[in-house]
């Protein structure tokens, strides 16, 4: 007999009933995890250590989706596709904890169990019950030793299945990070694809003119960061809740996307500034928030371009108080005038410099996405050189090391003579940025998002 709703609810965990709910967001409406999570926290008054471990068990499944799934669907002996989908779900997170999580093994698989059968019966939480089971006979790195392609066979693949990303994506950090040869440098990508499997810290940016970072630090018990002047190391918490956050003297920004906003605006220019200044793909506004902010300092002011009226108004919230005018266009056919002497094009991406902050995201991009990307980036790069006065600027930016994506795009318009590269290690104060004239940021080297950088001006 089928248990009444409010007895069946008082057995389920509260914490991985909401890591679960994130999940099925996740898979049913192509939800973002970081997104659905802090809300859901809030309605439901999860707090403190669980609000901490329902943010590890939701970000960590999603993170390491494909993994699990290949591990479930041999337990399972059968494809995942063929597993309905909130049992899935709740595969994925019993699985996650077993593998990944110091959680013991009965309490990981009686809490899955316990979330099956509040919604399905008993059928679906013994096949729950059974696979977990399964699984949990074996630590991650026995699964990996039988489901992973060899190291001698295929180092990528094995690497890629080893620390959770599809072999696409772990193939683009190797041939980012190849040597002179263009071989494989497997110790480094090891370290790179481990650096992106973690959990970052968060890194808050100090509102340039209102508070120092060392002053935010103090406030909200973080560490100055190591590279940006502006960057605050936040230990733990929930950022949305610090005061100079909510109070707009502070925002989150990864250090990398900090040190691109700010190597706009110190750029050399041949002549004078004239104070115009460009932000071409400025939604949502992050750096565009941190150039105004630098701008007001320099008395300059800035056009932020947003194609999208949705992302538009999250930019005017970032820069409200600020020299920043918002400008709903598409930054190839922006309308504007040219004449500017700085030039920021922060391009549209795969992302894939950002997979750890976006924990879902590299289980949804293919290597379709990244030729219409191209030629995107391309024609807003073009755009930005058509703007930019001679002797300005042009800083053009991705957070994706994908060769195609950042070199490519940046040696295609200079092979057309329509710009000429300056070095842009001077505008980052980072050591180990190898021979340039690009600057390729990396989370295992400098702790960023894989962050790229180039500067430009008209021939």
């Amino acid at each position: 007999m089928t248990r009444p709703a409010h007895i069946r609810d008082k057995a389920v965990d509260p914490v991985r009933k909401a890591a679960r709910d994130v999940l099925r967001a996740v898979r049913e409406r192509d939800s973002y995890a970081n997104l659905v999570l802090p809300k859901l926290l809030r309605e439901r008054g999860i707090t403190g250590r669980d609000a901490a471990l329902a943010t590890e068990l939701a970000y960590g499944t999603c993170r390491a989706t494909g993994v699990l799934d290949a591990i479930i669907a041999s337990a399972a002996g059968r494809a995942v596709d063929e597993i309905d989908g909130p049992v899935l779900d709740v595969l994925r997170l019993g699985a996650y904890q077993l593998l990944r999580t110091r959680i013991g093994a009965h309490a990981a698989v009686s809490t899955s169990v316990d979330l099956i059968r509040s919604e399905a019966g008993q059928g679906p939480a013994g096949f729950c019950n059974a696979v977990l089971r399964k699984i949990s006979q074996r630590d991650e790195e026995l699964w990996t030793d039988e489901l992973a392609p060899s190291m001698a066979d295929d180092v990528v693949g094995h690497l890629a299945f080893r620390y959770a990303h599809p072999r696409w994506i772990a193939q683009v950090f190797a041939d980012a990070l190849a040597g002179p040869d263009g071989g494989v440098r497997a110790g480094e990508l090891q370290s790179a694809l481990a650096a992106d499997d973690e959990r970052p810290i968060v890194h808050l940016a100090a509102r340039p003119g209102l508070i120092s970072a060392e002053e935010l630090a103090l406030a909200t018990g973080g560490e100055v960061g190591a590279f940006s002047p502006y960057c605050v190391y936040l230990p733990g918490g929930d950022p949305g809740k610090l005061d100079a956050v909510r109070d707009g003297m502070a925002g989150v920004q990864d250090e990398g996307s900090q040190l691109v906003a700010r190597a706009v605006t110190v750029a050399p220019l041949e002549g004078d500034d004239t104070g115009r200044w460009l932000d071409l793909c400025a939604g949502p506004g992050g750096k565009a928030a941190m150039m105004g902010a630098l701008a007001e300092i320099d008395a300059a002011a800035l056009d932020a371009v947003e194609p999208s009226e949705h992302r538009a108004e999250l930019v005017r919230t970032s820069v409200k108080g600020l020299p920043v005018t918002v400008h709903v266009a598409d930054g190839r056919d922006s309308g504007l005038s040219t004449g500017y002497d700085r030039v920021l094009v922060d391009a549209p991406c795969t992302g894939l410099g950002s997979l750890r902050r976006r924990p879902e995201a590299r289980w949804r991009r293919t290597p379709s996405d990244v030729p219409e990307l191209v030629a995107l980036q391309r024609q807003l790069l073009v755009a930005a050189l058509e703007l930019v006065r001679p002797g300005g600027v042009v800083v053009y930016s991705t957070c994706s090391p994908h060769p195609a994506e950042t070199v490519g795009v940046v040696e295609s318009v200079v092979a057309d003579g329509l710009a000429r590269t300056l070095d842009a290690r001077p505008l980052v104060p980072v050591d180990d940025l190898g021979d340039g004239p690009y600057v390729q940021l990396w989370p295992h080297v400098h702790g960023t998002d894989a962050m790229f950088l180039a500067a430009l001006t008209r021939p």
